[in-house]
């Protein structure tokens, strides 16, 4: 989508569109809307759009209002992300190829008028790449928005912010994609693509490399597949030379059938989108990187395809593990921990990281605890635990703590090994943090986010369609813009 500022409307243009803050229509509305509106009963709730017809300067406009509901500062952005976003998914297909938005009147602040960029871009992405039959009306028109009005800096505010809008859709692309495309390898070369020029550093292990590192639990997930598995790191030095950097560590499970402890087949096809957290991580570091952030950070992805066959872990097999610890494999289901076992492990001991992070579509049982409104974030430190909230609150990407302890810790301890890498019925996504928890190095501050319920959605959401909603990188850019680069 192309977004343009200008002093006056284009003359072509025949949809405008304005952003109305919850019970105050603009003081300029012609009658015919306002009464209009005012008998639709539209209030400028978040998310809600009124249009009618209105003549203006000799020509008949279609006029769009798009709501905000309450500014209040904790919602701010992200319900002006709805506003826009609404706007898009109104007009995404109606033939309109342009979207004249008037931000004149002085309501809404530079960063305001760049929230709703985002949420009108993001609505308006879609990935169509393998649809070859779609009707006319089915097909995105929507191509240009021209921002008239803007107040000074708002132009700069979304050149900023358009590297979280390309960070989120990247996510969304990854995600998007199917196993057979996109898989251990594929994944790694699309990200030297989209980061080739930006000055990042691409770290990547192979199966042999992570042999000769002991890395048993990861190596272990990827034994049944042709696939090879990957380590990729995605290494950014913006910050003060030699401080310590931020570590996000992402679960990249490009397909899971459960391996030998097979999942039932209605709904197997969701499992291409078992990388989500890798593919948040992905995002997020793109958009940092775009935006040169003043930060030093690292995003580590452990890449493998969990299938069945002749080679593929066993149920009651036991595992070693980089940092030396036994796991054994009750459930090859719960093999996400068992990457991440080994992500976590070599990023620490690689990159001696201040902060770690980590992403992952860990466990259905998180989905039953939070449904689909919250990630479960547990942690090992109470100030990390509440900036990764607080970021949540004032993006949209909402998190809730969740409990750990010695109590969950003992559910874990296998009668012959160090571990297991389940637990009972009970506590599911505590359990498994439980686990992530033991590979991480006494001292770290550590948190594990949960996105089981968050990377997907079977209905259309605030800022996205069906499919992929790229949860994670807009939480990853405000942590870091309010705690690392403060």
């Amino acid at each position: 989508m192309q977004i343009q500022f200008s002093q006056s409307r284009p003359q072509s243009a025949r949809l405008l569109a304005q952003v109305v803050e919850k019970g105050k229509l603009p003081d300029t509305l012609e009658r015919a809307p306002r009464e209009g509106a005012q008998a639709a009963r539209f209030s400028g709730e978040a998310g809600k759009v009124f249009d009618g017809f209105v003549e203006r300067d000799g020509h008949v406009l279609r006029l769009a209002l798009a709501g905000a509901g309450d500014l209040a500062e904790e919602s701010r952005q992200a319900n002006l992300e709805k506003a826009g976003a609404a706007l898009a998914a109104k007009y995404q297909s109606t033939g309109d190829e342009e979207l004249v938005l008037d931000v004149s009147g002085g309501a809404l602040s530079k960063d305001d008028v760049a929230a709703v960029l985002l949420g009108l871009r993001l609505r308006n992405w879609r990935y169509d790449i393998y649809r070859t039959k779609m009707k006319d009306e089915q097909k995105v028109t929507l191509a240009k928005v021209t921002v008239i009005g803007a107040p000074e800096g708002a132009e700069a505010a979304w050149d900023e912010m358009v590297h979280l809008a390309t960070g989120i859709e990247f996510t969304r692309e990854l995600i998007t994609e199917p196993a057979n495309v996109l898989y251990p390898v594929s994944f790694v070369e699309r990200c030297r693509e989209r980061f080739e020029g930006t000055g990042a550093e691409l770290i990547v292990l192979d199966d042999t490399d992570m042999e000769k590192l002991g890395m048993g639990s990861l190596l272990g997930v990827g034994l049944g597949s042709e696939k090879e598995s990957r380590i990729l790191a995605i290494r950014w030095n913006g910050g003060p030379s030699g401080e310590a950097p931020t570590a996000f560590v992402g679960k990249g499970v490009t397909f899971d059938t459960g391996g030998i402890s097979i999942k039932p087949g209605p709904g197997m096809e969701d499992m291409k989108w078992d990388m989500g957290g890798a593919g948040a991580v992905a995002g997020a570091m793109l958009a940092l990187v775009g935006r040169k952030a003043k930060a030093n950070l690292v995003g580590v992805m452990g890449l493998v395809e969990n299938m069945p066959d002749g080679k593929a872990m066993r149920p009651g097999d036991v595992v070693t593990s980089m940092s030396g610890q036994t796991i054994e494999v009750l459930n090859t289901d719960a093999e996400g921990r068992l990457v991440l076992a080994d992500a976590l492990h070599w990023t620490q001991e690689e990159f001696k990281p201040a902060r770690v992070i980590d992403f992952a579509t860990l466990t259905g049982a998180i989905i039953v605890a939070l449904g689909h409104e919250y990630a479960g974030v547990f942690s090992n430190d109470d100030k990390l635990a509440s900036d990764l909230y607080e970021a949540g609150i004032a993006t949209g990407d909402k998190n809730w703590r969740m409990p750990i302890g010695q109590a969950y810790d003992r559910l874990i301890d296998s009668p012959i090994a160090d571990m297991k890498n389940i637990g009972g019925k009970g506590a599911g996504s505590i359990t498994a943090a439980q686990f992530l928890q033991r590979f991480i190095a006494d001292g770290t501050p550590w948190a594990h986010v949960d996105v089981a319920g968050m990377v997907w959605s079977d209905k259309p959401g605030r800022t996205w369609g069906k499919g992929a909603t790229g949860y994670g990188v807009r939480l990853l850019d405000r942590f870091v813009a309010d705690i690392v680069e403060a």
